[in-house]
């Protein structure tokens, strides 16, 4: 997420992203994707060849493949957002139909008491965020969301596109890092802000504000290429920002970027400079026509890495620590 004044989002909580045991399916197992999960013609690799699928989903289903993916909720992990929302386990705010997986927020028409292991709250929203953690998981490569945030131009809607560290290998957030492949807010509805959050950033240098999208309703490509020195983030194959990072002593060279990240699709309400008001629409939904993993097989003479698990657990799993 962005940094300093358009940062909607406060770290609330510590090892907080925590979802329910009726996410998980089956027993221990590895998952194997094959080239045709990524549909059409691979990107272009570095050398000039094509990547190698990893990852894939077309949402092609009635509801979400609980192999791939898995679900917050507030009433197992006490997650909540800057504008103190509700997360849902419920197809009212998180569903696969038409092509396209929905990822929403909702406001309620009366305040309710939104339960959590770290104290009961009020809330008057429900949203929700899907996660591949436990699942898949992946250390450099190009990862691709094809989506369409929701339909608003007022203050107060907050949609993000991201990836999270398997483990915090490093240490709480921002310790061990973040990417925000493309992170949008309704107030500034016609730009996305890739970000990479670690320790000792530059606040407004580790994010871009140069990805402007005339039109974040409709369908775009959103993408980063993820190196062991450096992020290229690009909106339809245009690449509108980079960055590289120097690694905090005692972290090694590309730390914490060293490490697989998984996904996540994010649907809040806003806070602080893109905070709800009276104008802002009740419902607000991010369609995501696909996601997409590829790597290049030149990455692995620079450390690349590829975790695709499916876990039999507990009654509980611990999926990170930022919060959005």
């Amino acid at each position: 997420m962005l940094t300093g004044v358009m940062r909607a989002v406060a770290l609330l909580l510590t090892g907080a992203f925590v979802i329910a045991a009726s996410c998980l399916t089956g027993d221990a197992a590895e998952v194997v994707a094959t080239p045709d999960v990524c549909g059409g013609e691979h990107p272009v690799d570095p050398a000039g060849g094509r990547y190698t699928c990893t990852f894939g989903d077309e949402f092609d289903g009635t509801g979400f493949d609980m192999s791939k993916w898995m679900a917050q909720d507030t009433s197992f992990s006490g997650m909540t957002s800057g504008n103190k929302d509700c997360y849902r386990d419920s197809t009212d705010v998180i569903s696969v139909s038409d092509g396209a997986a929905h990822i929403s927020a909702r406001r309620t028409d009366a305040p309710f008491t939104c339960r959590s292991p770290l104290g009961d709250f009020t809330s008057q929203s429900i949203v929700g965020t899907v996660a591949t953690r436990t699942h898949f998981a992946q250390t450099y490569g190009r990862f691709e969301f094809r989506a369409r945030f929701p339909d608003a131009t007022v203050p107060g809607v907050h949609s993000a596109l991201w990836l999270y560290p398997a483990d915090n290998t490093y240490g709480p957030w921002p310790a061990s890092g973040e990417i925000d492949v493309a992170e949008w807010f309704s107030n500034t509805p016609t730009k996305v802000y890739p970000s990479a959050h670690y320790t000792g950033e530059v606040p407004f240098q580790s994010s871009g504000f140069d990805c402007n999208v005339a039109t974040p309703h409709d369908f775009h490509t959103y993408a980063v290429d993820w190196t062991p020195s450096s992020m290229y983030f690009f909106v339809d194959d245009k690449l509108c920002w980079q960055h590289s990072w120097s690694a905090q002593s005692p972290l090694p060279g590309s730390g914490p970027f060293d490490q697989p990240f998984y996904l996540v699709l994010t649907q809040v309400f806003g806070a602080e400079t893109n905070a709800v008001s009276a104008a802002t629409p009740g419902v607000a939904t991010t369609d995501v026509d696909w996601v997409r993993v590829f790597r290049w097989d030149g990455d692995e003479a620079v450390g690349s890495s590829m975790h695709l698990v499916n876990p039999k657990l507990g009654s509980a799993l611990s999926l990170g620590s930022g919060a959005k």
